[in-house]
Parts: C-alpha cells; structure tokens; sequence
C-alpha cells in the first residue's frame, strides 16, 4: 500500500462497500469539510503568509492528478476553491472550536454508520488495505476524491 500510488477504482470500490447510501457520503462530506476549516484554522493562527496556506492544497491537487480521474481531480479542485473562497471571508476561529469541531466531525462520522447500515463483503480488499497507521492516511488523503466521485459522477450508486 501506497499512498502516493494508488488504484483510484480499487479504493472507491472498497469504499463502496460500506459507504454505498447517498446519506452518509453527504454527511462525510460536510464532515470533511468542517475539518479541513478546522485545520486551516489552526495553521492560520502560525505567523505564515495566506499564501502558505494555499500551497497546501496546491500540493494535494498535484499529488491527486497522479492518482486519480481528471474529472474527480476538477471536482476537488473546485471543492477547494469553493472552501477558501468561504474559509478567507470568515472571521477567525478560535483553536479551542477547532479542536472541538475536529473531535465532533469524527464522532458524526461515526455515528452516520449507525443511521446507514448497508455493509457489503469487504474480504476481497482485506489482505491488501490491512488497518492501521498507513490505511488511515491513505483513506484521510483520498476521502475527499472518492466522496466526490461519488455524490457527483456516480449518481447509479445512489440508489444502491
């Protein structure tokens, strides 16, 4: 398993596994969203340039044009855009509400599985994406692509 290389299909695939219903993508991605402002804002509080805050997700962008569909790259990319158009009109966050809202975006992922149960069989995907450290980096990396793919370009699952 690779981070940085990665079978784009095989991860969404697995992905559909347990996240097969149009509620829970929906309720991931709005999480996903309030722990990137989370974590932006977070950094912001560090005496750096905005600009250095842009470079991050430029970065992102380019580490997914390796790794995934054009189109799943264009939607990312507006995503972002999207965020940080919202997150520099903002007024600043306090880093304690960060904290909080990092901890309660995980718990509301979480708890999404209790509402959304469908699970399919995942053994096909078990030898290869074993969990732990690497796997949840390479899930936290991609949620945002495979999400997106989802909710926008592969609306025949949603009925799944």
């Amino acid at each position: 398993m690779n981070i940085l290389k990665v079978n784009f299909q095989e991860i969404y695939d697995r992905h559909l596994c347990r996240h097969s219903q149009f509620g829970i993508n929906l309720i991931h991605l709005a999480a996903v969203g309030v722990t990137y402002l989370a974590l932006f804002a977070i950094a912001a509080r560090f005496p750096i340039s905005p600009w250095i805050l842009l470079a991050i997700p430029a970065a992102y962008a380019v580490a997914l044009a390796f790794n995934v569909p054009f189109h799943v790259l264009a939607a990312c990319v507006v995503f972002m855009a999207l965020f940080f158009g919202v997150f520099l009109t903002m007024p600043p966050v306090p880093i304690w509400l960060s904290i909080v809202l990092i901890i309660a975006s995980h718990q509301v992922q979480n708890l999404s599985h209790r509402i959304y149960r469908v699970e399919r069989d995942m053994t096909e995907f078990n030898q290869k994406y074993k969990k732990g450290p690497v796997l949840f980096v390479l899930l936290s990396l991609y949620e945002l692509p495979i999400l997106l793919n989802y909710l926008v370009f592969d609306r025949k699952q949603w009925a799944t």
